[in-house]
């Protein structure tokens, strides 16, 4: 096959701060690797318009419907219809690569397995989680399938349970584990600041991950949830709602991720009243203010922000994954920080930074072209019909 030189783009490689004007650079389409370039390649002129890397969404869950917000008692078959309708959806929004966190079945294992075997399963590339680690009667436990059985969380209440379920996790072919730290906006029984999973039970799921070239996120709202997470040792915190002044400082010196996931809380108020249980509202008007201070505190402290929309959640489509970039900047990010967050930091979360999230010569060739600066506007990349290539391929 051919090799393909892009030229005349300006370009946010996802290394430099900067946006290189006139660049190009050679696809191989056998591998689908960015290359060196040869003189007799076929040539494509992007005519002045931006490139820049796939985004790399490290929180979703495919199997939701943002627009129903049903979760119990689905089927497997269920589950894996959404799943893959979500996943077209999240492609075409410009995400080429996701870590999902935490999907009932572990449909997002199957779906990984399936595109490792050279499946057409069409989507970003999967790094999935399997079933989350939850409390009894905590954030996880809600999904039960038609025979009562919990579909959706390993339900693990003691540092042994904790180690069997990891272990099973790593057997069926997770390469995260999804840790419920604590309470959530989505389960009925809880607060957000409820303390669930303890720091023993937190830091055996560490252990065992960390023994088996797994990674740890913890699901950490309250403040006392997001310290036993981050002292336990997770790579990275999801939502951080209450992150305190003494764990910016603890997360800066042990290089702890925060995936924000602002466009989750967004979403609730602005659209879910009179479709939502009252509890959701609730709880997110009760705390939403301080969340977005406390994620602009962590930010500004200069904390590693991975990028993450908790894709699926009520009223939080799968299209909309670049709309986190804008609040990212208006909790004090600047478009190169929202920007690194969705190439070079997830990419370096995930473990795929070799392959991922930079346009350098060897990795990948996941790239958006779009019609405007997005270094100097992040709302360039709300294009609704930019161009997205996976693996140099055009595939939107």
């Amino acid at each position: 096959m051919a090799k393909v030189t892009y030229k005349n783009f300006n370009l946010f490689d996802g290394v430099h701060e900067n946006v290189k004007k006139n660049a190009s650079f050679t696809v191989d389409e056998e591998t689908g690797r960015l290359v060196e370039k040869n003189s007799e390649d076929k040539v494509v002129d992007l005519k002045g318009k931006y490139v820049m890397p796939g985004l790399i969404n490290a929180h979703t869950h495919m199997m939701m419907q943002p627009q129903s917000n049903k979760l119990e008692y689905l089927s497997e078959a269920e589950v894996t219809f959404s799943a893959i309708e979500n996943l077209k959806e999240l492609l075409r929004s410009g995400v080429t690569y996701i870590r999902d966190c935490g999907c009932a079945f572990d449909v997002d294992i199957k779906l990984a397995k399936l595109q490792q075997e050279g499946q057409n399963v069409v989507g970003p590339q999967i790094l999935p989680s399997g079933r989350p680690m939850s409390i009894t009667g905590g954030h996880g436990d809600f999904t039960e399938g038609w025979d009562g059985d919990t579909t959706w969380g390993y339900l693990t209440d003691s540092p042994d349970e904790m180690r069997k379920a990891v272990r099973k996790a790593f057997k069926y072919g997770a390469r995260n584990i999804k840790v419920m730290a604590t309470g959530g906006v989505m389960s009925a029984t809880d607060q957000v600041d409820d303390t669930e999973l303890s720091y023993e039970e937190i830091k055996t799921a560490v252990e065992e991950a960390h023994s088996k070239h797994m990674t740890v996120a913890a699901h950490a709202e309250g403040a006392k949830g997001i310290h036993n997470a981050v002292k336990a040792g997770v790579d990275s915190v999801e939502h951080g709602s209450y992150v305190t002044d003494e764990d910016i400082e603890l997360m800066l010196k042990q290089g702890t991720y925060l995936t924000p996931t602002l466009i989750a809380a967004y979403t609730i108020p602005k659209y879910g009243q009179g479709k939502l249980p009252q509890y959701m509202l609730d709880k997110t008007n009760a705390f939403i203010k301080d969340y977005f201070e406390r994620i602009g505190a962590a930010i500004k402290a200069g904390v590693k922000i991975s990028f993450g929309t908790d894709a699926g959640t009520p009223f939080n489509g799968f299209k909309d994954t670049p709309f986190e970039l804008q609040l990212l900047t208006e909790v004090g990010a600047t478009n190169v920080q929202a920007l690194f967050a969705a190439s070079q930091n997830s990419a370096k979360l995930l473990h795929i930074d070799q392959d991922y999230g930079t346009l350098e010569t060897g990795k990948f060739a996941d790239f958006l072209v779009l019609d405007s600066d997005p270094v100097a506007d992040v709302k360039a990349v709300q294009q609704a019909d930019k161009d997205v290539y996976q693996h140099g391929v055009k595939v939107y």
